[in-house]
């Protein structure tokens, strides 16, 4: 499929905001974390009217380019012309998150089976990894309440959310809240990864829970781990990973 470049059509900011969506689009599909057409990350837009970018309704997200993201405002109107619509359900969730976070440069949200496994269970997410430690030092909760179609649910997704960086959405799926792209995915690697390991260890013996006070310094131990930049870490090196596989993702 043919998309036009409009690299020429937005500043220089937008353009990278809209190289960084497009290569997470292509991880999360490499991941095996996308379902179909079915869930979106979305990436504020610099200035003061919480514009953003999210995916075209319809494309795969291994095909997702940086020309064929959907620059939307708060009402879901397109800012530029686009043959493609913006998914009703996607539009609530998002642009509830991104109106009352200001930190909310990137969300992302998934259906993945782990996650969507443990949403379902009443426990919620275990302390019974490192990595469930981080998720477990900023977590919310939302009940499900169907298919996100309706305005008012937004306040109740705000509240729940409050200044977490991950929300677990009960029997739908994960989303996390990022600084940066670079940041979002990070957290979302890690909330996957935790989902997994929780899965995979029930299916064993007893769980051996962490210990509280561990969870508490935890925020430290990123910082440390990351060198002080979060997902930035890692970013350049995924961005090689995906160079190596196709870079079209950059059109």
């Amino acid at each position: 499929m043919h998309i036009p470049s409009v690299k020429s059509l937005v500043s220089a900011e937008e353009w990278q905001l809209r190289v960084d969506l497009a290569a997470c689009y292509r991880l999360v599909a490499a991941y095996g974390w996308s379902d179909l057409i079915f869930t979106h990350i979305s990436a504020r837009l610099p200035g003061p009217d919480h514009h953003f970018l999210i995916n075209p309704y319809g494309m795969m997200f291994d095909e997702i380019t940086a020309s064929s993201l959907v620059k939307i405002d708060q009402q879901c109107n397109k800012l530029m012309e686009s043959p493609f619509p913006v998914n009703p359900a996607g539009f609530v969730i998002h642009s509830a998150v991104h109106a009352v976070r200001d930190d909310a440069a990137c969300v992302l949200h998934t259906h993945t089976r782990a996650g969507v496994a443990v949403s379902a269970q009443a426990c919620g997410v275990l302390p019974i990894s490192q990595q469930s430690t981080f998720v477990l030092a900023s977590l919310g909760y939302h009940t499900y309440e169907g298919v996100a179609l309706r305005d008012d649910e937004k306040p109740r997704l705000q509240a729940d959310l409050g200044h977490a960086n991950h929300l677990m959405l009960r029997n739908h799926g994960l989303l996390t809240v990022g600084s940066s792209i670079a940041e979002a995915f990070l957290l979302m690697y890690n909330f996957e990864s935790t989902c997994q390991i929780q899965i995979g260890a029930q299916t064993g013996g007893a769980l051996t829970h962490v210990d509280p006070r561990i969870i508490d310094g935890v925020a430290q131990v990123m910082r440390t781990q990351t060198g002080g930049i979060g997902g930035a870490f890692a970013w350049p090196a995924l961005l090689r990973k995906l160079d190596r596989l196709d870079t079209s993702y950059r059109d």
